[in-house]
Protein backbone atom coordinates (compact mmCIF):
# COMPACT_ATOMS: atom_id res chain seq x y z
CA UNK A 1 0.00 0.00 0.00
CA UNK A 2 2.66 2.48 0.47
CA UNK A 3 5.01 1.04 -2.09
CA UNK A 4 1.18 1.61 -4.43
CA UNK A 5 1.45 5.59 -2.57
CA UNK A 6 4.58 6.38 -3.78
CA UNK A 7 4.56 5.37 -7.08
CA UNK A 8 1.40 7.15 -7.23
CA UNK A 9 2.56 10.85 -5.86
CA UNK A 10 5.50 10.00 -8.31
CA UNK A 11 2.80 10.28 -11.37
CA UNK A 12 0.91 12.44 -9.66
CA UNK A 13 3.70 14.84 -9.35
CA UNK A 14 4.70 14.27 -13.47
CA UNK A 15 8.38 14.21 -13.15
CA UNK A 16 8.47 12.48 -16.39
CA UNK A 17 8.78 9.17 -18.08
CA UNK A 18 11.92 8.61 -17.55
CA UNK A 19 11.55 8.65 -13.79
CA UNK A 20 8.75 6.41 -14.22
CA UNK A 21 10.22 3.59 -15.93
CA UNK A 22 13.37 3.72 -13.77
CA UNK A 23 10.89 3.47 -10.90
CA UNK A 24 9.03 0.34 -12.80
CA UNK A 25 12.71 -0.79 -13.10
CA UNK A 26 13.90 -0.70 -9.45
CA UNK A 27 10.77 -2.61 -8.67
CA UNK A 28 11.53 -5.06 -11.30
CA UNK A 29 15.31 -5.60 -9.87
CA UNK A 30 14.05 -5.69 -5.98
CA UNK A 31 11.41 -8.54 -7.15
CA UNK A 32 14.52 -10.36 -9.06
CA UNK A 33 16.74 -9.57 -5.67
CA UNK A 34 14.05 -10.78 -3.25
CA UNK A 35 13.39 -14.05 -6.05
CA UNK A 36 16.98 -14.80 -5.87
CA UNK A 37 17.28 -14.38 -1.93
CA UNK A 38 14.31 -16.06 -1.11
CA UNK A 39 14.87 -18.97 -3.60
CA UNK A 40 18.45 -19.67 -2.35
CA UNK A 41 17.03 -20.19 1.50
CA UNK A 42 15.27 -23.36 0.11
CA UNK A 43 18.47 -24.70 -0.85
CA UNK A 44 20.66 -24.63 2.19
CA UNK A 45 20.99 -22.99 5.48
CA UNK A 46 22.41 -19.35 6.15
CA UNK A 47 25.51 -19.64 7.64
CA UNK A 48 24.47 -17.56 11.10
CA UNK A 49 27.44 -14.72 11.59
CA UNK A 50 27.99 -14.33 8.10
CA UNK A 51 24.54 -14.05 7.05
CA UNK A 52 23.50 -11.61 9.94
CA UNK A 53 24.79 -8.81 7.57
CA UNK A 54 23.51 -9.62 4.61
CA UNK A 55 19.88 -10.44 5.81
CA UNK A 56 19.66 -6.91 7.49
CA UNK A 57 21.01 -5.04 4.34
CA UNK A 58 18.59 -7.34 2.55
CA UNK A 59 15.62 -5.72 4.39
CA UNK A 60 14.96 -2.91 2.72
CA UNK A 61 14.92 -4.92 -0.71
CA UNK A 62 12.87 -7.76 -0.02
CA UNK A 63 10.23 -5.34 1.22
CA UNK A 64 10.48 -3.25 -1.82
CA UNK A 65 10.15 -6.68 -3.66
CA UNK A 66 8.10 -8.77 -2.06
CA UNK A 67 6.33 -9.58 -5.50
CA UNK A 68 9.44 -11.30 -5.80
CA UNK A 69 9.06 -13.46 -2.17
CA UNK A 70 5.70 -14.35 -3.14
CA UNK A 71 6.67 -15.67 -6.68
CA UNK A 72 9.48 -18.21 -5.00
CA UNK A 73 7.18 -19.12 -2.10
CA UNK A 74 4.24 -19.92 -5.00
CA UNK A 75 6.84 -21.48 -7.83
CA UNK A 76 8.39 -23.37 -4.97
CA UNK A 77 4.94 -25.09 -3.80
CA UNK A 78 4.33 -26.21 -7.00
CA UNK A 79 7.42 -28.54 -6.58
CA UNK A 80 7.12 -29.57 -3.02
CA UNK A 81 6.38 -27.54 0.18
CA UNK A 82 8.92 -24.65 1.02
CA UNK A 83 12.27 -26.20 2.28
CA UNK A 84 11.31 -29.78 2.38
CA UNK A 85 14.16 -31.39 0.25
CA UNK A 86 16.42 -29.43 2.55
CA UNK A 87 15.00 -30.66 5.83
CA UNK A 88 14.81 -34.00 4.66
CA UNK A 89 18.63 -33.85 3.58
CA UNK A 90 19.50 -32.81 6.92
CA UNK A 91 17.54 -35.27 8.44
CA UNK A 92 19.13 -38.13 6.54
CA UNK A 93 22.38 -36.97 7.32
CA UNK A 94 21.71 -36.90 11.06
CA UNK A 95 20.41 -40.32 11.00
CA UNK A 96 24.17 -41.49 8.96
CA UNK A 97 25.94 -39.98 12.06
CA UNK A 98 23.94 -41.16 14.33
CA UNK A 99 24.23 -44.62 12.59
CA UNK A 100 28.13 -44.41 12.05
CA UNK A 101 28.16 -43.65 16.52
CA UNK A 102 26.13 -46.43 17.33
CA UNK A 103 27.95 -49.15 15.97
CA UNK A 104 31.44 -47.73 15.14
CA UNK A 105 32.12 -48.94 19.28
CA UNK A 106 29.84 -51.71 21.30
CA UNK A 107 31.60 -50.90 24.59
CA UNK A 108 34.95 -50.94 26.17
CA UNK A 109 37.41 -53.19 24.94
CA UNK A 110 39.04 -53.56 28.25
CA UNK A 111 35.58 -54.98 30.18
CA UNK A 112 35.61 -58.08 27.78
CA UNK A 113 35.58 -61.45 29.37
CA UNK A 114 38.85 -63.23 28.37
CA UNK A 115 39.19 -66.33 26.99
CA UNK A 116 40.92 -69.29 28.85
CA UNK A 117 43.79 -71.63 27.23
CA UNK A 118 42.87 -74.96 26.53
CA UNK A 119 45.56 -77.33 26.88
Amino acid sequence: LVLRFAFQGVTDAKAGSLVNVLLVVAFAICSALAFRHTWTGFVRRPDAPLDAAAEKSMRSIRVIGFVGILLAYFCRTLIEAPGEKLRRAEYEQERQRYERRRTARTGNPANKPKKRKTR
